[in-house]
């Protein structure tokens, strides 16, 4: 009798979990994050953007301002938010004082009712058309940082910044992964304030950079994420079947290579644009469904990189909406998932998490080679009753 009973537990306990709102058979994984940018004179505001964004079950998004407008809209949501200094102000905030009155004017106010878990102190502060800026971050970061302790505020966000990889002398194998030598002092100082307030180390990474500038020699499923032969690392022996994760592990090398053990590298951005101008190979709404969607299908896996597997790898995809005002190449006026209108760009599967779903459009989680379509609720429901039929007669011995 008290065999039957715990076999009867334990199909209560796998009936629950199937059914449970949050878990289950087909549940939720962690939540993808999306970058909302907003240099575009077309956008919906912030009401119906949280709107949007929370019928896709997105839960959480990065601006790239304080803007008081979304931070306002977002209050009482279950949208987490990561918001940005902007790089103009980063020599100010060397000032203590100053980062004070930031963080009091542009943080402080919009607590607890909006959920701000980090701060990006400037965005790719180095790149190859400025390399002076870099001189001011760290010290803006420890002031920001000083100034939520000062304020009783700093236990839930994170003080970091976005890199871009022209942070990286060397980044092929990943395994030789390394700073350039001019910045290495300031990587130093960088990673030991990140290390001392447990924070990750923020990477913005776009293999469609890599293919456009070489596609004669970089594989296109290499990049999109779709069956290859991939790479094997020769110092390592890991084998890579993506070139974004082969990036991410050549930032953990070189943070590895200064002597820091332990800080997490997140990607705060990567995406592929739909269209872009005759010289940019590859950019295409195909291309494009194809790298987002295929992203999604390992977010939800929760996949780690090689170097990191059993740490999921947290991404944010670049971005929410095509910007029509983005200054540059066409391409970067169309990373969207979204139009202004609110209708997709294209269909990545987004469509499956969606409360309602007016889309006709096939949903495909899997492969982009396949055409499998997404079960219905119900089909899911009626797949799992019998699954936990089957198991409950297996276990209590009535098959």
């Amino acid at each position: 009798m008290a065999t039957f009973i715990r076999r009867m537990a334990i199909s209560h306990i796998f009936l629950t979990l199937c059914f449970s709102a949050d878990i289950g058979f087909f549940g939720r994984v962690a939540s993808f994050g999306i970058n909302y940018g907003q240099v575009a004179n077309n956008l919906p505001p912030p009401e119906k953007v949280l709107e949007l964004i929370s019928n896709f079950k997105i839960t959480k998004t990065r601006i790239y301002d304080t803007n008081p407008q979304i931070l306002s809209a977002f209050a009482n949501s279950n949208v987490e938010v990561i918001v940005t200094v902007e790089n103009e102000i980063l020599s100010q905030l060397n000032d203590p004082q100053q980062a004070l009155q930031w963080v009091n004017a542009r943080i402080k106010p919009y607590l607890p009712a909006t959920k701000i878990t980090g701060i990006q102190v400037g965005n790719e502060v180095y790149n190859d058309f400025d390399t002076t800026t870099i001189q001011y971050l760290v010290p803006a970061m420890v002031n920001i940082h000083n100034a939520l302790v000062q304020l009783g505020i700093d236990s839930n966000i994170h003080v970091s910044t976005p890199c871009s990889l022209a942070v990286l002398e060397e980044s092929y194998p990943p395994s030789a992964g390394s700073f350039k030598g001019e910045i290495t002092g300031i990587m130093s100082q960088l990673l030991n304030f990140l290390s001392n307030t447990k924070a990750p180390f923020w990477i913005n990474a776009y293999p469609f950079f890599a293919y456009k500038s070489d596609p004669n020699e970089i594989s296109l499923d290499y990049v999109l994420f779709n069956p290859n032969e991939g790479m094997v690392d020769p110092n390592t022996n890991l084998h890579y079947d993506n070139m974004l994760y082969a990036q991410v592990d050549a930032v953990a090398f070189a943070i590895d290579r200064l002597g820091f053990k332990g800080i997490e590298v997140r990607v705060s951005e990567t995406g592929w644009p739909s269209k872009g101008d005759p010289d940019e190979v590859g950019a295409t709404v195909q291309n494009a469904q194809t790298y987002n969607r295929n992203l999604l299908r390992r977010q939800m896996a929760n996949e780690g990189t090689p170097v990191s597997p059993r740490m999921r790898l947290e991404a944010y995809v670049f971005a929410l909406f095509n910007e029509d005002m983005k200054p540059g190449a066409t391409s970067e006026k169309n990373y969207g998932l979204f139009e202004p209108d609110q209708s997709m760009t294209y269909n990545v599967g987004l469509s499956a998490f969606a409360a309602t779903s007016t889309s006709s459009t096939s949903i495909s989680l899997t492969s982009s080679a396949t055409k499998t379509k997404v079960a219905s609720k119900e089909f899911q429901s009626l797949f799992c009753w019998m699954f936990v039929y089957l198991l409950t007669s297996a276990i209590c011995g009535f098959v």
